[in-house]
Protein backbone atom coordinates (compact mmCIF):
# COMPACT_ATOMS: atom_id res chain seq x y z
CA UNK A 1 0.00 0.00 0.00
CA UNK A 2 1.08 3.39 -1.08
CA UNK A 3 1.95 5.92 1.88
CA UNK A 4 -0.43 9.19 0.47
CA UNK A 5 -0.53 13.02 1.74
CA UNK A 6 -2.86 15.35 -0.12
CA UNK A 7 -1.52 18.88 0.48
CA UNK A 8 -4.37 21.56 -0.14
CA UNK A 9 -6.00 24.44 1.20
CA UNK A 10 -9.45 24.48 1.72
CA UNK A 11 -10.44 27.85 -0.76
CA UNK A 12 -8.90 26.43 -4.14
CA UNK A 13 -11.59 25.45 -6.00
CA UNK A 14 -9.21 22.34 -7.68
CA UNK A 15 -8.30 21.02 -3.99
CA UNK A 16 -12.00 21.58 -3.76
CA UNK A 17 -12.50 18.93 -6.32
CA UNK A 18 -10.68 16.65 -5.12
CA UNK A 19 -11.94 16.45 -1.72
CA UNK A 20 -15.09 16.26 -2.39
CA UNK A 21 -14.10 13.44 -4.70
CA UNK A 22 -12.26 11.97 -1.58
CA UNK A 23 -15.28 12.01 0.58
CA UNK A 24 -17.75 10.74 -2.14
CA UNK A 25 -15.77 7.87 -2.50
CA UNK A 26 -14.85 7.74 1.45
CA UNK A 27 -11.12 7.56 1.18
CA UNK A 28 -9.38 9.01 4.02
CA UNK A 29 -5.82 9.68 3.81
CA UNK A 30 -3.28 12.24 5.77
CA UNK A 31 -4.48 15.80 4.48
CA UNK A 32 -2.18 18.93 5.36
CA UNK A 33 -3.65 22.65 4.66
CA UNK A 34 -0.52 24.76 3.24
CA UNK A 35 -2.34 28.18 4.35
CA UNK A 36 -2.84 26.79 7.88
CA UNK A 37 0.15 25.56 8.86
CA UNK A 38 3.12 26.81 7.05
CA UNK A 39 5.30 23.99 8.05
CA UNK A 40 3.08 21.99 5.80
CA UNK A 41 4.01 24.37 3.09
CA UNK A 42 7.65 24.03 3.54
CA UNK A 43 7.45 20.49 3.75
CA UNK A 44 5.30 20.45 0.15
CA UNK A 45 8.42 22.39 -1.26
CA UNK A 46 11.04 20.16 0.07
CA UNK A 47 9.66 17.16 -1.49
CA UNK A 48 8.28 18.55 -4.83
CA UNK A 49 10.24 22.34 -4.99
CA UNK A 50 7.66 23.97 -5.48
CA UNK A 51 4.01 24.88 -3.36
CA UNK A 52 1.57 24.12 -6.00
CA UNK A 53 -2.03 22.44 -4.92
CA UNK A 54 -3.69 20.20 -4.97
CA UNK A 55 -0.81 17.88 -4.33
CA UNK A 56 -0.78 14.44 -3.76
CA UNK A 57 2.27 12.42 -2.54
CA UNK A 58 2.53 9.73 -3.39
CA UNK A 59 5.57 7.61 -1.73
CA UNK A 60 7.76 10.83 -1.60
CA UNK A 61 6.53 11.69 -5.38
CA UNK A 62 4.66 14.29 -6.10
CA UNK A 63 1.12 14.34 -8.86
CA UNK A 64 -0.48 17.39 -9.18
CA UNK A 65 -3.47 18.50 -11.03
CA UNK A 66 -7.12 17.82 -9.57
CA UNK A 67 -8.20 15.43 -12.52
CA UNK A 68 -4.70 13.62 -12.48
CA UNK A 69 -5.10 13.05 -9.08
CA UNK A 70 -8.23 11.41 -8.81
CA UNK A 71 -7.94 9.07 -11.60
CA UNK A 72 -4.74 7.94 -9.41
CA UNK A 73 -7.29 6.85 -7.06
CA UNK A 74 -9.82 5.61 -9.36
CA UNK A 75 -7.10 3.56 -11.11
CA UNK A 76 -5.45 2.26 -7.66
CA UNK A 77 -7.85 2.40 -4.97
CA UNK A 78 -8.95 -1.50 -5.70
CA UNK A 79 -4.85 -2.08 -5.07
CA UNK A 80 -5.03 -0.13 -1.41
Amino acid sequence: MSRLTLYYFESCPFCQRVLSYLKEASISIPMKDILVNPVYKQELFKIAGRTQVPCLVIDGKALYESDDIIQWFKDNRKKS
